[in-house]
C-alpha cells in the first residue's frame, strides 16, 4: 500500500472515530430553553363526571377517591427525580403545569376459555398545559393525554389494581414530563 492510500486510510479512520465520539447529536441534557428552570405544578382537577349515563364507550369507567391528588404528586415526584426543572411554589416558578384529569377506564383485554377476566388495560386520561408564568403565555397544551398500562388479574404475573394503577400514573407522569422537557 503506497504511503498515500495509507494516509488517506488513516485520515478516514479518524474522521469516522471522531463523528463516533462525537455521540451523532445524542444529547442527556434537555431541550428546554435556559429561560426556565422551576416549574409549579397546579394541583389536577378531577373532570369525571360521575352523574352522566354509561353509554357503550365509557361503560367501563370508573371512579376512584383522590386519584387527582394522586397524579399531582406522581408528577411532582417525577419532576424532581428527573432534575431538568425544580419544583416550586407558584409565585416563584418559570412555569405552571395545569391539569384536569377527564376520565379513568378500566377496558377488559383478555378473558380465559371459562370467560373470566384475565386482563385489563388502565387509561389515565388527563388534558395538561404548561404556561410561561412570567409572559403569562400558553407555551403548549394536549387534549386527551393518556398514561396506561395493563395487568393481569390472576396467574405468576398478576398484579393488584392498586399496583397497576401506581404503574398507570408513573406512565402519566413520565409522559408528561419528557412532554416538558422535550423541544416544544
Amino acid at each position: 500500500m503506497s504511503k498515500n492510500k495509507r494516509q488517506a486510510l488513516l485520515f478516514f479512520i479518524f474522521t469516522l472515530l471522531s463523528f463516533v465520539a462525537s455521540g451523532c447529536g445524542y444529547t442527556t441534557r434537555s431541550l428546554i430553553s435556559n429561560k426556565y428552570h422551576t416549574i409549579f405544578i397546579a394541583p389536577f382537577v378531577n373532570k369525571i363526571d360521575v352523574t352522566q349515563e354509561s353509554a357503550v364507550a365509557s361503560k367501563y369507567r370508573v371512579y376512584r377517591p383522590l386519584l387527582e391528588s394522586d397524579i399531582t404528586n406522581a408528577v411532582v415526584n417525577k419532576y424532581i427525580f428527573d432534575g431538568n426543572l425544580r419544583p416550586v411554589e407558584e409565585n416563584a416558578a418559570d412555569l405552571v403545569l395545569k391539569g384536569e384529569l377527564l376520565e379513568f377506564r378500566r377496558d377488559v383485554v383478555r378473558y380465559t376459555e371459562n370467560d373470566d377476566i384475565e386482563e385489563y388495560r388502565l387509561n389515565l386520561v388527563v388534558n395538561i398545559s404548561l404556561w410561561d408564568r412570567k409572559e403569562d403565555k400558553l407555551v403548549w397544551q394536549e387534549q386527551g393525554f393518556t398514561g396506561d398500562t395493563t395487568y393481569f388479574t390472576m396467574g405468576s404475573q398478576a398484579k393488584s389494581e392498586d399496583a397497576a394503577v401506581s404503574d398507570a400514573m408513573k406512565d402519566l407522569a413520565r409522559r408528561i414530563v419528557e412532554r416538558t422537557v422535550e423541544q416544544w
